[in-house]
């Protein structure tokens, strides 16, 4: 809102531009606000789906403990950056580090996924250009990617960029590549494991 208010002064002399940039600025903090609300929501409700792969019988209580968890979250984030980042601080590292190890259990039983270009863009672009709407949709299940790039540049203001950094080229990103690599093995080794690869790969025999 402030940078739509610095807009609309530099077209003062201008008034149908300045309704313009006006609606051009709630309509970016009308988004502002729905990734604010769904991003929460939806990243702890991926995560507390996986008992559903557990068992089933368990699928009655996702919603309700999906609601515990995001209150108990914003309860205690108002305690504070400091805070939150001793306590989750850890936590993250050590679900990063299993996420590691767990891809390269998969990616040892079938190592043939590591000379299938996995990390070449091209086939991001021809699944694109080829698959029409699916494309589409496909891009809106991994929305949390975007809300993800966008909380990086958010958190610069408390961490600053060189903790930003190291934190993903030395953690974030090379674990997670290998987790990805490892799901790429598993459903090279076991096809049906497609409807839930990142769940069903901790399941999997080695």
């Amino acid at each position: 809102m402030a940078l739509v208010a610095l807009a609309v002064s530099s077209v003062k002399d201008c008034p149908n531009w300045g309704a313009r940039l006006a609606l051009v600025g709630v309509f970016g903090a009308a988004l502002f606000y729905g990734d604010g609300v769904i991003t929460p929501a939806i990243s702890v409700l991926s995560a507390i789906e996986g008992l559903e792969v557990a068992t089933p019988l368990l699928k009655p209580y996702i919603v309700p403990l999906t609601v515990l968890v995001v209150i108990v979250l914003f309860v205690f984030q108002r305690k504070g950056t400091s805070a939150v980042g001793a306590l989750f601080g850890p936590i993250v590292v050590v679900w990063f580090a299993t996420l590691a190890i767990i891809g390269v259990r998969h990616i040892v039983s079938e190592p043939r996924i590591l000379g299938l270009g996995g990390l070449n863009p091209i086939h991001s672009y021809r699944f694109l250009t080829q698959h029409g709407f699916a494309s589409f949709v496909v891009l809106g299940s991994v929305f949390l990617a975007v809300t993800g790039a966008e909380a990086l540049y958010a958190d610069m203001g408390h961490f600053g960029k060189r903790a930003i950094r190291v934190a993903w080229f030395g953690c974030v990103l090379p674990r997670l590549t290998l987790n990805y690599f490892g799901q790429g093995a598993l459903l090279i080794a076991n096809p049906e494991a497609l409807k839930n690869p990142f769940y069903l790969m901790n399941t999997s025999p080695f």
